[in-house]
């Protein structure tokens, strides 16, 4: 009989602990997946074993000098301060949602001391004069501990406690999302000043060259062999190069501010020794697409915030059924100190409610129709994000297809250009053509030795947005739960 007892109590408990769960099971969207990429061709498929990095991504394109400034991104950047302090609060916020899990117990104290009015309402002289009343006071000492628990039946503590930790999984996608995209951003405004600093050198040895063809052109007009025309373009080609040398270092001082700013210093206590852009982009390994589900924490960001969305709309479902609530109460109550822990002072007291909503005007409805559509939105927005990882793999991929062949081609054009403006100093030397074929020649000549770097430029900042694009070596296995 004993142990039917405990087995019903058992029972009895597992039920108003666990209750049910009411609202959808979730089940995780669909997303639009390709078996391959349309731009792949030429491309190695990275083994499981050989993906972007397990470590810092930019390695792969072994530059020292751009390793030491990448790992102070993480303890001195700003913008990531703020996204790990969003992490940290969300997962205070799931420790406070699943405090509701277990009941709350608080304990009280309190005296005080009451002496009743001889004149009070309702009471007759004799009977303030048979009870005393009015000739003296009272006291009443208190001490007690309260208890309150609401009975998860439908769910709905247990739901709200998912969806903050699955807000807290997305916050961490959030954070790796906010840590990727600024080491990406450090990576190209690196590469840019790099080629800002390639273009500073060619431009110095194109003025020392033209400096080198203005004084041919002095000598040529001093000995009366070219009019002083010749010596005006000359003149004038040279101090163009010049301010062209010159608008340079503003954009190559903004950047390296920019390096600064991204690394937590002020850009007066911050430099980056020249050195030019001359390394091609190294050969980046390329996931399948379905891989690129596991290795972009934006969509992993968004894939949690689904998950979310289905919780909520359980919780709103829930508020359609009653709320069971347990309260206990034990104590003691004295008129003095002398009595208040005695055993005749004890109080106590245990019973249940149930609340139900019978009329709202339509707001629980209206709840779960915005619980829904949140969801649907959600789910958009996951998908949405899919499509625009695959763009974005598809983009930097051909970008580096066919900067590559122009790269080639534009090699061709400087050094037909080299051969051309040669050629034409040649034959001003000896008087068979005129000063402006030159200056045609240099001009030509250095459009093309400047398009070449800004190719270069380019190959490097679509080779980083491509390892951003794949994800930068992070894994959604990384989402561990708070």
């Amino acid at each position: 009989m004993r142990g039917r007892c405990v087995a019903l109590a058992a029972g009895l408990a597992v039920l108003l602990l666990g209750g049910c769960m009411v609202g959808p099971q979730y089940e995780k969207p669909s997303a639009p997946v390709t078996d391959t990429y349309k731009e792949l061709d030429g491309w190695k498929i990275a083994a499981p074993s050989d993906h972007l990095p397990r470590g810092p991504w930019w390695a792969v394109f072994g530059d020292p000098e751009l390793d030491a400034l990448e790992a102070q991104i993480a303890p001195a950047n700003q913008t990531l301060k703020i996204a790990e302090a969003r992490l940290r609060q969300a997962r205070a916020l799931v420790q406070f949602n699943r405090a509701a899990l277990f009941p709350t117990i608080s304990a009280s104290a309190g005296a005080s001391s009451v002496r009743e009015s001889a004149n009070g309402p309702f009471t007759s002289p004799t009977a303030r004069a048979i009870s005393g009343v009015g000739h003296g006071s009272s006291g009443d000492i208190l001490l007690g501990l309260d208890m309150s628990y609401e009975v998860d039946f439908w769910g709905r503590i247990r739901r709200s406690v998912a969806a903050a930790r699955e807000e807290a999984q997305a916050t961490a996608a959030d954070l790796e999302t906010a840590r990727l995209g600024l080491e990406a951003e450090l990576a190209m405004d690196y590469y840019e000043l790099r080629a800002a600093d390639a273009q500073t050198e060619l431009l110095d040895e194109t003025v020392k060259a033209f400096e080198a063809a203005l004084r041919l052109t002095r000598n040529r007009f001093e000995g009366g062999a070219a009019p002083r025309s010749d010596v005006a373009q000359a003149q004038t080609q040279l101090e163009t190069t010049r301010a062209q040398a010159i608008d340079i270092t503003v954009q190559r001082a903004q950047l390296e501010h920019a390096i600064a700013t991204l690394i937590g210093k002020p850009p007066a206590e911050f430099s980056v020794p020249p050195r030019s852009l001359s390394a091609p982009p190294p050969d980046v390994p390329v996931g399948l697409p379905s891989q690129l589900l596991e290795r972009r924490p934006d969509i992993a960001a968004a894939e949690r915030r689904v998950a979310e969305a289905n919780e909520q709309i359980g919780i709103a479902k829930a508020a359609y059924f009653p709320t069971v609530t347990l309260n206990a109460s034990v104590g003691f109550e004295g008129s003095t100190f002398g009595n208040a822990l005695n055993a005749s002072s004890l109080l106590w007291s245990v019973g249940a409610s149930i609340t139900q909503t019978i009329f709202d005007g339509g707001r629980r409805r209206a709840t779960s129709d915005a619980a829904r559509a949140a969801y649907d939105a959600t789910v958009a927005a996951y998908r949405q994000t899919t499509l625009t990882a695959f763009q974005q793999v598809e983009d930097n991929l051909a970008a580096l297809r066919i900067l590559e062949q122009e790269s080639e081609q534009q090699r061709r054009a400087v050094e037909s250009a080299q051969d051309s403006l040669q050629l034409f100093t040649n034959r001003y030397r000896g008087g068979v053509d005129n000063y402006l074929q030159v200056i045609t020649a240099q001009t030509i000549t250095l459009t093309n030795q400047r398009a070449e770097i800004d190719i270069l430029r380019r190959r490097m900042d679509a080779s980083v947005l491509l390892v951003k694009a794949l994800g930068g070596g992070w894994d959604a296995a990384r989402l561990a739960s708070p």
